[in-house]
């Protein structure tokens, strides 16, 4: 796994949910990456810059749907790759995160290990 030493990529974790934030804070600050967190679209586009290269992003945030700001973190940032994260998994709701451009779709619960796995596929 890569380290903060390594490479100046960050992970921004999205969640609105605080433990999601704090656990995938944790691990992934154990594995090596620089992690910044935010719980809302808003906070989103404000902490997305060029280091970011990796958005771990829930499809639920309170004021926007996870989706369409998929498409507004590729248009601000076109090498960033988005993880996304969802309870509601359905092969259509997958199909719609594909199309909006996710790398990947997980479904919650989801193991931390697992998580950082899919990290470090990402960045590779």
């Amino acid at each position: 796994m890569p380290h903060i030493e390594e490479t100046p990529s960050s992970v921004l974790v999205v969640d609105d949910e605080k433990l999601i934030r704090w656990s995938l804070r944790e691990r992934l600050e154990q594995a090596g990456y620089k992690v910044i967190v935010a719980g809302s679209g808003r906070e989103t586009l404000e902490r997305l810059d060029d280091h970011v290269a990796i958005v771990l992003l829930d499809v639920r945030l309170p004021d926007v749907d996870g989706l369409d700001l998929c498409d507004r973190i590729r248009l601000q940032s076109p090498n960033c790759r988005v993880i996304v994260m969802t309870a509601e998994w359905t092969p259509e709701l997958v199909c719609r995160a594909r199309v909006h451009g996710a790398f990947e779709v997980l479904q919650k619960p989801f193991n931390l290990d697992d998580m950082a796995r899919v990290v470090a596929t990402a960045l590779a």
